[in-house]
C-alpha cells in the first residue's frame, strides 16, 4: 500500500482523529480511505448519467479572513449556463453562506462542485443532486 502525505489544518486533523476513535476506525488512514472511496463514487452513479439533473450546493466561509465570496462570484459567472439561482446570506458573526441551484448534466454539475471544493478557505461544502426528468405524476404533465 502506498503512503501519502496530506496537508491540513491541525483542527481538522484533530476532528478526524476523534471521529476515528468515536466510530471504531483503526486509525485516520482507514477514515481517509473510506472518505476517498465515497468521494470518488459520488458522481459515478450510472442512474444519473444522460439525465436532466438539479443540484443544490451550499458553501460556508468566514468573510473576514478570506476572498471566497469573490471566488464564488467568478464561478457563478463562469458557469452561468448551469447556475439557475444563487443566494448569499450572512450567518453567525463572521460567516457567509453561498447557495447555488444548478441545472445541468452530471458532468457539468460535477465540474462545478469540484471547483467549489478546490476553493481555498471554505469551511463547509454540502450538495445534493437529483434527476428532474421524472417526478412521478408530474412527469405525465408534458
Amino acid at each position: 500500500m502506498s503512503v501519502v502525505s496530506v496537508s491540513m489544518p491541525e483542527e481538522l486533523l484533530e476532528r478526524i482523529d476523534q471521529f476515528a476513535e468515536d466510530h471504531g476506525y483503526t486509525g485516520r488512514s482507514e477514515v481517509f480511505r473510506e472518505a476517498s472511496r465515497n468521494l470518488l463514487g459520488e458522481f459515478e452513479d450510472k442512474k444519473l448519467e444522460d439525465r436532466d439533473l438539479m443540484g443544490v450546493v451550499t458553501v460556508v466561509f468566514d468573510y473576514e479572513t478570506t476572498s471566497v465570496e469573490e471566488k464564488m462570484m467568478h464561478l457563478r459567472h463562469e458557469h452561468e449556463g448551469i447556475v439557475a439561482a444563487n443566494f448569499h446570506s450572512h450567518v453567525g458573526g463572521h460567516h457567509c453562506m453561498e447557495l447555488f441551484v444548478l441545472e445541468g448534466s452530471l458532468e457539468e454539475i460535477s465540474t462545478f462542485v469540484g471547483k467549489i471544493r478546490a476553493t481555498k478557505d471554505t469551511l463547509t461544502i454540502d450538495y445534493s443532486v437529483l434527476p428532474v426528468d421524472d417526478f412521478g405524476p408530474l412527469a405525465d404533465m408534458n
